[in-house]
């Protein structure tokens, strides 16, 4: 019996998706419009996970420049197909803005989990979003999900499957539709995985009701992987849409299974924390609950029917805690691969060898803007952390400021920096209108210390560890319809020249 807490993963890490390669569960979650992407994490117990390496890993694999916030990769599926390692994800292009890049389905492949993955293989023939692979002895099924071709009612999807030619990307026929949800009037039907069913047939688990409040598991039985599939009559078989805003976990949905090699099932989910009951910083997060089964129907959280924050159950061990205390003093010849770039690789805005023990960051476009921001960003842990950084500030000609970013989106963000000639700003960013909140003064000359404190939803900023003010940033919680993306946190600079930072520390704190 052991002892673990939910999320599973610290920080924002929505759409999960699970499988197992030998001895190890491997898990893979969205990243909309940051890069690297869809990080693969790596466990041999199902409770304390690794990074292991990112699907998009390389610049030639994807170019997201330009794009708005939560635009980009969406809801991969990991999945082994004959010992080898298939990710299936969707490109969605951005809702302000022009952007031409190119959108749709996609695959990648690797023998490893920490790669090298694969170029993109482009799936063409079908829309929408939301794909799974499904192996069927030597034949592999494509599903996804996309808008109902009559849509009697907004919001309504189908859940389609087709076979797939995984060499080549190509349909071997034409998608067919399979589901639309299972509550009358149901609203996007999304993030399905067709698995084998106990005993014979399939099982299509999927996700309704949207990736909010009301989002729910349901599941769909048949005989053939084509359908037809009948609604579970106890569905929804997971949700949290019945406990309100101010439970401790709210809008659960968008499960995957992974199966044990003693042959018990485990169940990764999502869910959002509020923060004494409003929306929290994070986002979606990654919960993991046991899966039991009653007449080939899948029981999650037996007795219970909840992702609870504590969770004790047999088969996995007491979970290690979290690392409290993160430090990055660039002093290696590459950078921490949780660090993330918006619509590209960090690695093309971000030198860590230019000048030793720091890293050189190439001033990019205004961070509230949707564009090209230089800013070095990654997973705020918690909503109680001290981030600091220390930022040499480099005199000149033009303009150019330079500091920490608290980052949902470019509509939403906090910015705390100091300019060529030492003056201090700190700024709000809410529903796109900027705010300048604080004014603050250091030398021109020399590094400066700048530092947020989160705790709940206020942030207090300080300078060279004095108080410079405190702001109440709920209004920064990422919001429905398209709230996709938790905070992310760390340097930042923007227009011209470039800045030196010696150092990045994020410490978790208690009470967590």
């Amino acid at each position: 019996m052991g002892r673990y807490r939910n999320p599973i993963l610290p920080g924002c890490h929505p759409d999960p998706s699970i499988c197992r390669l030998g001895d190890r569960y491997l898990l893979v979650t969205s990243t909309f419009e940051y890069l690297p992407g869809l990080p693969v994490h790596a466990s041999t117990n199902l409770v304390d996970w690794e990074l292991v390496g990112h699907a998009i890993h390389r610049e030639e694999q994807l170019d997201l420049r330009g794009l708005d916030g939560s635009s980009g990769l969406y809801a991969p599926t990991i999945r082994v197909v004959g010992g080898r390692l298939v990710v299936v994800c969707t490109v969605v292009g951005s809702e302000e803005g022009p952007w031409s890049g190119r959108t749709g389905h996609f695959l990648v492949t690797a023998e490893d989990p920490a790669g090298p993955w694969s170029d993109p293989v482009w799936i063409d023939g079908v829309g929408g979003f939301d794909p799974s692979i499904t192996v069927d002895g030597d034949r592999v099924w494509l599903c996804g999900t996309r808008l109902a071709a009559a849509a009697e009612w907004p919001g309504r999807t189908e859940v389609w499957i087709a076979e797939l030619d995984l060499e080549s990307g190509a349909l071997r026929g034409e998608p067919v539709p399979i589901w639309t949800g299972a509550a009358a009037r149901a609203v996007w039907a999304e993030g399905p995985h067709v698995l084998p069913r106990p005993g014979g047939g399939w099982m299509l688990l999927a996700a309704e009701g949207g990736t909010d409040l009301d989002h729910a598991v349901v599941t769909a039985y048949a005989e053939e992987i084509t359908g037809p599939y009948t609604g579970d009559t106890g569905n929804p078989r997971l949700t949290h849409r019945d406990l309100g805003s101010g439970a401790e976990i709210v809008a659960v949905g968008h499960a995957d299974l992974v199966d044990t090699p003693a042959g018990e099932t485990w169940a990764v989910a999502l869910g959002s924390h509020p923060v004494a009951g409003r929306r929290g910083l994070l986002g979606r997060r990654t919960s993991l609950v046991p899966v039991g089964w009653e007449g080939a129907r899948p029981l999650f959280a037996p007795g219970t029917a909840r992702v609870a924050p504590v969770v004790e159950a047999p088969g996995v061990p007491d979970a290690a805690p979290w690392p409290s205390l993160v430090v990055d003093d660039f002093d290696g010849v590459t950078l921490d691969p949780a660090w993330n770039g918006v619509g590209r690789m960090p690695q093309l805005f971000a030198d860590p060898v230019a000048r030793p023990g720091h890293v050189r960051l190439r001033a990019g476009d205004d961070p509230g803007t949707v564009g090209l921001p230089a800013f070095l960003g990654r997973r705020l842990p918690s909503e109680r952390t001290r981030v600091e950084a220390t930022v040499a500030t480099v005199p000149g000609e033009g303009t150019l400021r330079a500091g920490l970013l608290l980052r949902v989106g470019e509509r939403q963000l906090l910015e705390l920096a100091v300019d060529r000639g030492g003056e201090v700003v700190l700024a709000r960013v809410q529903g796109g209108l900027r705010a300048e909140l604080a004014r603050g003064r250091v030398a021109a000359s020399g590094p400066v210390l700048l530092g947020l404190e989160i705790v709940d939803l206020v942030a207090a900023a300080s300078v060279d560890g004095v108080p410079l003010a405190s702001v109440d940033v709920a209004g920064l919680a990422p919001l429905p319809p398209r709230g996709f993306v938790g905070a992310w946190v760390g340097p930042f600079a923007a227009g011209d020249g470039f800045v030196d930072v010696d150092r990045v520390v994020l410490e978790t704190l208690p009470g967590v």
